[in-house]
């Protein structure tokens, strides 16, 4: 069983300081309150090699935990308590851990908004936003339930986009190692059509010098090959490279409608969940732009917010900044006239949202078949060349 480093205070205010053994951290924080004491803190002495061992959290996992914990709540269970279960029910040592953090601070009366900040739990700005509103207006559930929804939605749209780029880079990578092995292997057999004075098509010729060159020189090729892929995974570990190839991206004829639907419907589903909590408006326009990834887009609506500051009602800072269409101004303007602008707001989302994913299966549709030609006119146009050295060398025997 796991030792725990503790510290708490009696009811005459005394601090006591000890180590104990328990089955978790919730554990030792409930045989710590037994008599009355106040935890101050309690952690676990971890063994060495525990951070190699463990198994990294997964976004998904966070998601889950906080759906319950809304849900424990709208249930009418208290603060304190559904903390401390979820701190049981966490199969990650991670959340168990944070919540147990988390139930900690709460007993030396810390609010919510603090000790979730605290544990240091993977989330995006507009949680604790989200969750400060919730505790302003006595709505806690609520906020948890908006929080889990957009990040539920930034996990698909995540997961969307992922998921889109890695079939085009499986069907690219698997053609070019399929090029490759034909050079390397299979063009270099019949290399010595070059060494008997043969006068071969010009396409020939060119197919096995270059064949015969990769083979005499496959070391430096697989070398050259590492150190691409190396400079290629160091750079996109660089968020100022990552932004410039997204942002080129997002020029691409094909991907621009695309990438610029799919940001804007991040964009609104953020105010969307912001406004239902009762955030300012302000706040909730900084929040959202965060999560924009098209620096073009960002700028655009950094000054619209900009225009709003100034008095602009936001449907006219919108439109003058062109950063939706005529529908989005539209649903936008409905809103703010009725009162309704959360609900104008998910509509828009919503909307731009499936407007991406048939984007997006359009985009697919367009690269596997032309991945496919691009492969098999590689790997034809080489055997081509082969079957042609083959055929002269024929017709001069004939």
């Amino acid at each position: 069983m796991p030792e725990f480093d503790y510290e708490y205070a009696d009811r005459q205010g005394n601090l006591h300081q000890g180590r104990m053994v328990a089955d978790s951290a919730v554990e030792a924080v409930r045989q710590l309150n037994v008599n009355g004491q106040t935890v101050v803190d309690v952690s676990e002495r971890a063994a060495p090699s525990a951070g190699l061992l463990r198994r990294r959290l997964r976004a998904q996992e966070v998601v889950v935990a906080l759906h319950e914990l809304a849900t424990l709540l709208e249930a009418g269970v208290s603060l304190s308590d559904a903390v401390l279960a979820q701190g049981r029910g966490s199969h990650h040592p991670a959340l168990a851990e944070a919540f147990a953090n988390m139930a900690t601070r709460l007993g030396r009366g810390e609010n919510f908004l603090s000790a979730l900040r605290a544990c240091n739990l993977p989330l995006p700005d507009y949680v604790f936003q989200l969750v400060e509103a919730g505790e302003l207006s006595g709505r806690l559930a609520n906020a948890l339930r908006q929080a889990v929804a957009q990040l539920e939605y930034d996990n698909k749209v995540a997961a969307d986009f992922r998921g889109a780029l890695a079939y085009p880079a499986i069907l690219i990578v698997a053609g070019l190692a399929a090029v490759m092995f034909v050079f390397v292997f299979v063009v270099p057999r019949f290399s010595n059509l070059l060494d008997e004075g043969n006068d071969l098509p010009l396409l020939a010729e060119v197919i096995l010098r270059t064949g015969l060159w990769f083979n005499d020189n496959s070391a430096l090729v697989f070398a050259v090959a590492g150190g691409a892929v190396a400079v290629a995974v160091l750079l996109l570990r660089q968020a100022a490279f990552r932004q410039r190839l997204f942002d080129f991206l997002a020029l691409l004829p094909v991907l621009k409608d695309w990438f610029s639907e799919a940001d804007t419907a991040r964009w609104a589903s953020v105010m969307s969940a912001m406004l239902t909590s009762r955030v300012e408006l302000m706040d909730a326009l900084g929040l959202a732009l965060r999560g924009i990834r098209i620096s073009r887009r960002r700028s655009g609506l950094e000054q619209a917010a900009g225009d709003v500051r100034s008095g602009a009602a936001l449907s006219d800072a919108l439109e003058r900044r062109d950063a939706l269409t005529a529908t989005g101004y539209n649903l936008v303007r409905v809103g703010e006239q009725s009162g309704q602008l959360a609900e104008m707001l998910r509509s828009l989302a919503t909307l731009y949202e499936e407007n991406s994913s048939r984007r997006m299966k359009r985009f697919l549709n367009l690269v596997e078949p032309l991945a496919i030609l691009l492969i098999g006119g590689f790997l034809g146009t080489i055997m081509v060349g082969i079957i042609l050295a083959i055929t002269s060398i024929n017709e001069g025997v004939l």
